[in-house]
């Protein structure tokens, strides 16, 4: 494949794959005499291994370093990935609950106890840890959980402050400067709670028009919020990427 049709099938930027080959990190199989990168099927299999590892806020350097190992095990590592990101799963999903309820409190719908607002910010334990440490290193482990931590950093006020703001300027064009102003501030605040590159933020922007729930919550802030969301973040993902 070449590596216009493995950025589309993977939906990551065509730059990100040539940063990969500069660094070595995924090196084509093959590179015609015009130039063109032609990936194989085992060059999948090898990326679909780092965004994984990515997933899991392991950094390049790290992630070179533990499929380059000789011994570096495939079908282990998927297993361990598996157990990892159920475990993250299942903090999301307490958290989503969480941001859920603070929205309704803050419409004075409900009452959040202090217990409450901080259900699902527990990331002093991964019973899964233990296992990724003893296959791929403290340091590499140490760095992946140092994106995590910033979790522990969530500020719900900064959430809304942020839903608010888009709020009072949704009625401007989604490429105007102060929507991508806006936009930028909210992508680097999610990014304290996972990692999402460009292609997977205009994604998500997709999602809060595609499914309701997003939909209902988003737009309680300001009718039509959602949509306006959608489409500056798409305008945001294509000129940065």
């Amino acid at each position: 494949m070449k590596v216009k049709e493995v950025a589309d099938l993977v939906g990551i930027s065509v730059r990100t794959l040539h940063h990969y080959d500069d660094i070595g990190l995924l090196i084509p199989e093959e590179t015609t005499e015009a130039g063109y990168r032609l990936y194989s099927d085992k060059n999948l299999e090898t990326l679909q291994q780092i965004l994984f590892f990515k997933e899991l806020g392991f950094p390049l350097k790290k992630i070179k370093e533990i499929i380059d190992n000789p011994t570096f095990d495939r079908q282990e590592a998927l297993t361990i990935q598996l157990k990892m990101l159920l475990e993250k799963k299942s903090r999301l999903d307490k958290i989503i609950g969480t941001i859920e309820k603070t929205i309704k409190h803050s419409r004075g719908e409900i009452h959040m106890s202090n217990q409450e607002k901080f259900e699902g910010f527990d990331f002093s334990k991964n019973p899964y840890e233990q296992e990724a440490r003893a296959k791929w290193g403290d340091q590499a482990v140490d760095e992946a959980n140092e994106k995590v931590k910033n979790m522990t950093a969530f500020d719900q006020e900064k959430f809304n402050e942020i839903y608010r703001n888009l709020a009072a300027i949704r009625n401007l064009s989604a490429d105007s400067k102060e929507a991508q102003e806006g936009i930028k501030e909210w992508y680097l605040f999610i990014n304290k709670l996972g990692t999402y590159s460009l292609d997977a933020f205009k994604e998500l922007g997709q999602m809060y028009v595609d499914d309701e729930r997003f939909t209902k919550n988003i737009d309680q802030f300001g009718d039509g919020l959602s949509r306006f969301m959608c489409d500056a973040m798409a305008v945001f993902a294509d000129q940065n990427n």
